[in-house]
């Protein structure tokens, strides 16, 4: 539970200071004093009498109430000494860095479980342990190098990791991002990241905190809280991107259905993420492109204008633009030719803007104000420019600077020469902005966040389906796999169309209830998970003979219990399943379905329950999608019945959450309708 003695206390005891400040109990006291820490300040080591300046206590028992506690002593210390705290100090607040805890043994969980279990008892806060610490507005309290300058128009940053926390604050200070509240929760005993979110949330001001929240997490422990506070927090104008860590645990649980072996955990933490409006990133470099682009005006619209001197760059950045979903549109027309007026010969206006390696810092001024003003097709501009060490280039970076102040359509500044330009690139970095040093991640980055959407709403209507008739299956259903008839009355009763099927294990009665069916037929085993391995799928039957001898032919195959016989559909196959991770609602995925789901592996995923809206946008982003709109002669389907079988199947697991696996693949396509010819359900 964060609190006010955490964030603003009136005093701090460092447990374990010292005057080596290689040590981390004393480079937490260098950087509090360092940092002007306004409260009182109580150093403990038996050791010393004076630590830095300040008077040394022997022993907890001797300092004066105290709102927080750092503790930098051993592991097997800690539980004593914060009992010592929490119930004779008054301390609310504690931040332990000290390692020896859950990560290394039995021992040191108990430990663990003790200290939480006091701090909890007197409505305290803990951070920690294995930790660096916390950074506020008013003390520095990490003993780790650098500390950034605290910016309330900064980053917060949440992180699993103290390390890759003082990774992400160098790297960005290096690009000009600053940072506000830094959070390192280590272990996350009692406070993990989605409980600061939380209290960020909750306590939420858009005139006064910082706007961007930076989060790299390596476990999700409440992904509910996260959804529901990110969510909440983008809602109110922040905007967050984050890193989830430990997304390849491979073997972690059978894969038992092609849903199974094809969703993740990755995929699940995507699906969350794209819920709450949350920016998906997968490394440091990534995520700081993301926080810079945050900091710069909002991206409006897909066209950008690259304007540059160097056409390498641009072609590298037009391509990731492009693979984004952004565009690079031409542009022409009698203000274009007015543009090439301005410029040296043998520049280009079309889009790159290429003013050559002679462009001049007036030139990129009157290029950016033509875009600005006069290319209605632009909504941003990226500026590509560097030095390759033959003359100074501050003036153009002054240019760049004044015009990222005044204009109305973001501009985004690749500056690459970090050498050659090295003192011009730091002197525009002084004055406040942000440098993207790689034209690709930056265009990685634009894609990621352009194409993140707002956090769903919390009100999503599912189509109505019998429940009751669902939970009569499901409730009397045994672990595992549920039989042919269970899932057909699933289907019905989830209102999802299905193919007429015959199901027997009696040649006799299959050829008698067969009168009813049209050839061409399908013949499938029941009883094995996997069918097509089993040669258990036979096409194109076209008498009662060949059903005779394939039913025959069917039933030596191992585990087969039953023959299934439908009517042979054509159309397009499509795919939707479901996965449940632990923890999580249910990730419902949809695709292209048959052989298109082994060999391209083309699907998307979203986190129950899925609106309208997500379902559209899940069907859309398929690398498939037009062969669902209709393509090269072939007919499409209906996309309309689609999203609906995907809203379908979510209501239908929101009824069910006992439903741990799910497959419907294929379902046969077409225009008029879409049908579920095989479906596969695993509860338990």
């Amino acid at each position: 539970m964060v609190n006010n003695q955490l964030l603003n206390p009136k005093s701090i005891a460092i447990i374990g200071a010292s005057n080596d400040t290689k040590k981390p109990g004393g480079n937490m006291l260098k950087n509090i004093l360092a940092g002007g820490f306004a409260g009182n300040l109580y150093a403990v080591n038996p050791k010393e009498e004076r630590i830095q300046g300040i008077k040394s206590f022997s022993e907890v028992k001797e300092i004066p109430e105290t709102d927080l506690a750092i503790l930098a002593i051993p592991a097997k210390y800690c539980p004593e000494t914060v009992k010592i705290l929490a119930e004779e100090k008054n301390t609310k607040a504690f931040i332990i860095i000290s390692a020896g805890f859950g990560e290394a043994g039995e021992q040191g969980k108990q430990w663990e479980q003790q200290i939480v279990s006091t701090v909890s008892s007197v409505d305290g806060c803990l951070i920690g342990p294995n930790c660096i610490g916390v950074i506020t507005e008013n003390y520095k309290g990490v003993f780790t190098a650098p500390v950034p300058q605290f910016n309330p128009k900064g980053c917060d940053l949440i992180s699993g990791s103290g390390a890759t926390a003082v990774f992400i604050m160098e790297a960005g200070m290096a690009l000009g991002v600053s940072f506000a509240n830094v959070f390192s929760v280590g272990n996350a005993a009692q406070t993990g990241v989605e409980d600061i979110l939380e209290y960020m949330d909750e306590n939420f001001d858009a005139q006064k905190d910082p706007l961007i929240k930076l989060l790299y997490l390596e476990t999700i422990s409440n992904p509910q809280k996260l959804l529901k506070h990110a969510s909440s927090l983008i809602k109110k104008g922040a905007k967050i991107a984050a890193i989830k860590a430990g997304i390849t645990a491979e073997g972690s649980r059978a894969a038992t259905s092609h849903t199974g072996a094809i969703a993740s955990s990755d995929m699940t933490v995507r699906a969350l993420f794209h819920k709450a409006g949350i920016v998906y990133c997968s490394s440091r470099e990534e995520l700081l492109s993301v926080a810079s682009i945050f900091n710069y005006k909002k991206l409006e619209g897909k066209n950008i204008a690259i304007i540059t001197h160097a056409g390498g760059s641009a072609v590298m950045l037009a391509d990731e633009l492009s693979k984004g979903g952004l565009k690079v549109p031409e542009i022409s027309g009698h203000d274009a030719e007015k543009l090439k007026t301005f410029l040296y010969p043998g520049s280009s206006v079309a889009n790159p803007i290429d003013f050559l390696a002679t462009g001049t810092a007036e030139q990129l001024g009157i290029i950016i104000d033509y875009c600005e003003h006069k290319f209605d097709n632009i909504d941003a501009m990226a500026v590509v420019f560097g030095s390759p060490g033959l003359f100074d280039v501050e003036n153009v970076y002054n240019v760049l600077s004044v015009k990222l102040e005044i204009c109305n359509k973001p501009i985004f500044p690749v500056l690459p020469s970090v050498v050659n330009a090295q003192r011009e690139i730091q002197s525009f970095l002084k004055k406040g902005h942000i440098n993207f040093p790689d034209e690709v991640v930056l265009g990685k980055a634009l894609s990621q966040v352009f194409n993140t959407p707002e956090p769903v709403s919390e009100a999503i209507s599912l189509p109505k389906i019998d429940i009751e008739k669902i939970r009569s299956v499901v409730d009397t259903a045994s672990e595992g796999y549920l039989d042919a008839a269970q899932t057909q009355k699933l289907l019905d009763a989830a209102g999802i169309p299905r193919v007429t099927e015959l199901v027997e294990n009696s040649k006799e009665k299959l050829l008698a209830a067969m009168d009813s069916l049209e050839f061409p037929v399908v013949m499938k085993v029941v009883g094995p998970l996997h069918k097509s391995d089993a040669k258990g799928v036979v096409l194109n039957i076209t008498s009662k003979e060949e059903v005779s001898k394939t039913f025959d032919r069917l039933m030596q195959i191992d585990s087969a219990t039953a023959v299934m016989l439908q009517p042979q559909l054509a159309g397009l196959e499509l795919f939707v399943g479901v996965m449940k991770e632990p923890g999580f609602n249910h990730t419902i995925l949809c695709g292209l379905g048959g052989i298109f789901i082994e060999v391209l592996n083309d699907v998307s995923a979203g986190l129950s329950p899925i609106s309208k809206n997500e379902a559209q946008q899940m069907v859309q982003s398929l690398r498939g999608y037009k062969l669902i709109q209709g393509a090269r002669g072939r007919e499409g389907v209906d996309e309309n019945e689609f999203v609906e079988i995907i809203q379908r199947l979510s209501a239908l697991v929101e009824a069910a959450p006992e439903i741990t696996e799910m497959d419907i693949n294929p379902l046969i396509g077409t225009r008029k309708s879409i049908v579920a010819v095989d479906a596969r359900v695993r509860v338990g």
